[in-house]
C-alpha cells in the first residue's frame, strides 16, 4: 500500500516534468539522477514536493532537504537544487550560480548551513545576472550613458504641460515601523489606498491561491479602459519583494514580463537609468542602499524628478523612448514602491 502510494507520487513527479530538454541532455537525460533523487527523499517530502511542482509555485510549500554534498568518492553528479530546476523551471540551467534562494526559504537564513540544504525549485529564482545580453529594446554598452535626443524629448513631452505633474507621493513619516509603502497606478490614477509593508517580503498579486499581501484583485475604481482590464489579467501571482541585507530585491512569480525603473539598478554613473526588463521566474536586486547616494538628485524616466528612494515596476507594458509608451503614466498597471529611507 505504501510503496503504491510513494510509486504514484513519484509518477505524478515524472509527469509535471518540462518537455523540452536542455541543451545539454536528450529525452530522458535526466531520469536515472531524477529517481535517484526521489528516492533518497522521505514519503512528505515527495509530497510536498508534489505540491510544489503542480502547483508552479502558486501554492506556499515547505523546505525539502537533500544532503548538501555527496558522499566522498561518490560520481559527480549535478547538484539536486540545479537538478530539479532544470526537471521542472529552466532546462537550459546550467550553474548553481545562476540560482538565488528566496527569503520564504530556510535556507536562506543560515537553517541549511549544515549538512543538508533546501532543494525546492519553488524556493529559488533565476538570477537577473548583470552580463546577460540586454532585450533588443536597449542595446546600450554598459559604459556608455544611454542618453539619446529620443531619451530628452521623451522626458521633455513628460515634463511638460499645464496636466503633467510629477507622480511620486508625499509619504508621511514612518510611525509604524514599516519600510516602505506601496502605490498601486492605472495609468496616472492611483487605485487604493498606501499599503504599508512591515515583513521582510511581501507579495504583490492579483490572483493567488491561498495568498496574503497585497492584493490587487480587491482594489476597485469607477472606470477601467480596456487595456487596463487585459493588463490586470496578466498578473496573476505578481511579484515578491524582499528586504535583504544591503538592498531590496523583486522576484518574478507571474507568466509574463515586469519592467523595473530604479535609481540604483544600472551602471554607477549613467545618467538617466534604463527600463529594465525582469522575465518571469527571475529575481533581480531593483534598490542598493550602498549605490543610492550617487543616484540621489537624477531625473527619472519621464513624469518628473524621481526620488531617489523610490523604485517603479510595470505589469507586463515597458516605456521609454523605444516604446510607443513614453512615460510610466501610460502603462495600464504599475506599482510605486517608496522605501522610508534608512537611519
Amino acid at each position: 500500500m505504501f510503496r503504491s502510494r510513494r510509486s504514484g507520487l513519484v509518477r505524478r513527479l515524472w509527469r509535471q516534468r518540462c518537455m523540452v530538454p536542455g541543451p545539454e541532455d536528450g529525452l530522458g537525460a535526466l531520469k536515472p539522477a531524477a529517481h535517484a533523487l526521489f528516492k533518497k527523499l522521505k514519503d512528505e517530502e515527495l509530497e510536498l514536493l508534489v505540491q510544489a511542482v503542480e502547483s508552479r509555485g502558486a501554492r506556499a510549500s515547505g523546505c525539502i532537504w537533500v544532503p548538501r554534498a555527496e558522499p566522498r568518492g561518490a560520481k559527480l553528479a549535478l547538484p539536486s537544487q540545479v537538478l530539479l530546476c532544470r526537471l521542472y523551471r529552466w532546462p537550459d540551467l546550467r550553474h548553481a550560480y545562476e540560482l538565488k534562494r528566496l527569503s520564504c526559504c530556510q535556507s536562506f537564513w543560515g537553517c541549511g548551513d549544515g549538512p543538508v540544504l533546501c532543494c525546492n525549485p519553488y524556493h529559488l529564482s533565476r538570477l537577473a545576472m548583470p552580463e546577460t545580453p540586454p532585450p533588443p529594446y536597449s542595446k546600450v554598452s554598459p559604459f556608455t550613458p544611454p542618453w539619446t535626443e529620443a531619451w530628452e524629448r521623451s522626458l521633455s513631452s513628460c515634463n511638460t504641460g499645464s496636466n503633467q505633474r510629477d507622480t511620486s507621493l508625499v509619504r508621511p513619516a514612518a510611525k509604524d515601523g514599516h519600510w516602505c509603502e506601496l502605490a498601486y497606478w492605472e495609468h496616472r490614477t492611483r487605485v487604493g489606498r498606501l499599503y504599508a509593508v512591515h515583513g521582510a517580503a511581501v507579495d504583490i498579486f492579483c490572483e493567488l491561491p491561498q495568498g496574503s499581501g497585497f492584493c490587487l484583485g480587491q482594489l476597485s475604481t469607477a472606470h477601467r479602459s480596456v487595456a487596463v482590464h487585459r493588463t490586470r489579467g496578466k498578473i496573476g501571482r505578481g511579484l515578491r519583494l524582499s528586504r535583504e541585507p544591503g538592498g531590496i530585491w523583486a522576484y518574478n512569480r507571474s507568466e509574463h514580463p515586469v519592467f523595473v525603473h530604479s535609481p540604483t539598478l544600472g551602471p554607477p554613473g549613467v545618467r538617466g537609468q534604463a527600463v529594465h526588463k525582469l522575465l518571469p521566474g527571475y529575481s533581480v536586486k531593483v534598490f542598493d542602499y550602498e549605490r543610492v547616494g550617487a543616484a540621489a538628485g537624477g531625473r527619472a524616466l519621464g513624469d518628473g524628478p524621481s526620488d531617489p528612494h523610490s523604485v517603479r515596476i510595470s505589469f507586463a507594458k515597458g516605456w521609454g523612448p523605444c516604446y510607443s509608451r513614453q512615460c510610466i503614466t501610460s502603462c495600464p498597471c504599475w506599482l510605486e514602491i517608496l522605501l522610508d529611507k534608512p537611519r
